[in-house]
C-alpha cells in the first residue's frame, strides 16, 4: 500500500477519560473523526488503535477497521509503530483520535506532500491564528515557520514575540502579525517514523511536553502545509460542549 491512515485512540485519556466513547450529537467522538478522514480520497486503509475493549467494541459497532495495542504504550506515535509494524506501506498519516472536525484534505495534503517531496520524512497541519485569545493559550501549540515552510520550533508559549507592540498602532496582533497554531496531524515515511520512534528524548520535547521537538532538536526537518480549516481538539468536558455547540449552529460541519 502506498498509504494508510491510523486513528491512535486512548480510553485512558488523564484529563477526560474516556472522551473517545463521549457522545458528540449522537455520535461517540471516534466515529466523527473515523467518518471524516474515511473521505480521504489517497487513503489505502484506515485502522483506530485502541487501547481498551471498550473503545475496540464501540469501534467495531460503527464498521470501522480496529486493532487492539497495549495500553503500556508511552505515546501515541508509539501505538502507531506497533501497528504499522508488520504492513508493507510508504507513508503512514498519524490521526488524533480526539479530533472531530479533522478535514479530509488535510489528510491528502499530507500524503502528497510526502509523495511528491521525497527529502521530507514527516509532515504535519498549521493553520493561521485569528483569535488573539490563543496566543497566550499553552494548550495552543505555536509553530515557526520559515520561507520553504519547514517548522523552525513549536512552543505553548507566545512566539515569535513582539517587542515593540506600539510600533503596530491599531492593529491587533494577528491583523499585523502572521502567527501560526499546530494542528496535530502528522505524516511519516514509514522508514522515518522508526527512526523517529528510536531517537532518545531531547530536552526541549521534556521541557514543552511537545513530542515533534525532538525531531526538531536532532535535526530532522518538519514540514508543514498551512490548512484554512479550524479544529477544536476534545481535551476535557468543556471542548466537548464546544464541539456540540458549534455542530448545532453549523449543520454544514456533520457528516
Amino acid at each position: 500500500m502506498d498509504a494508510i491512515g491510523i486513528i491512535p485512540a486512548r480510553y485512558a485519556s488523564t484529563r477526560f477519560e474516556g472522551k473517545v466513547l463521549a457522545d458528540l450529537c449522537g455520535k461517540p467522538v471516534i466515529q466523527h473523526v473515523y467518518e471524516r478522514a474515511k473521505q480521504a480520497k489517497f487513503l489505502d486503509d484506515l485502522i483506530i488503535a485502541c487501547d481498551d475493549e471498550r473503545v475496540k467494541n464501540c469501534v467495531m459497532k460503527f464498521g470501522a477497521k480496529a486493532v487492539l495495542t497495549s495500553p503500556d504504550q508511552p505515546t501515541g506515535t508509539d501505538r502507531l509503530t506497533e501497528v504499522v509494524n508488520p504492513i508493507d506501506v510508504k507513508i503512514i498519516v498519524n490521526i488524533q483520535g480526539d479530533e472531530p472536525f479533522v478535514q479530509s484534505t488535510m489528510i491528502d495534503n499530507l500524503v502528497l506532500e510526502l509523495q511528491n517531496n521525497k527529502k521530507i520524512g514527516m509532515a504535519t497541519i498549521v493553520k493561521r491564528i485569528e483569535d488573539e485569545k490563543e496566543l497566550c493559550d499553552p494548550n495552543t501549540v505555536k509553530a515557526v515557520i520559515d520561507k520553504e515552510g519547514y517548522a523552525l520550533y513549536f512552543s505553548r508559549n507566545f512566539i515569535p514575540f513582539v517587542r515593540n507592540r506600539e510600533e503596530l498602532g491599531q492593529k491587533s496582533l494577528v491583523e499585523a502579525i502572521t502567527f501560526y497554531k499546530h494542528i496535530g496531524l502528522y505524516a511519516y515515511t514509514k522508514d522515518f517514523l522508526f527512526t523517529f520512534k528510536n531517537l532518545p528524548k531531547s530536552n526541549l520535547e521534556e521541557a514543552e511536553k511537545l513530542e515533534q521537538l525532538r525531531a526538531l532538536e536532532h535535526g530532522y526537518r518538519i514540514k508543514t502545509i498551512v490548512t484554512k480549516f479550524d479544529t477544536i481538539g476534545i481535551d476535557t468536558p468543556e471542548d466537548l460542549e464546544k464541539a456540540k455547540a458549534l455542530l448545532a449552529l453549523n449543520s454544514t460541519l456533520k457528516i
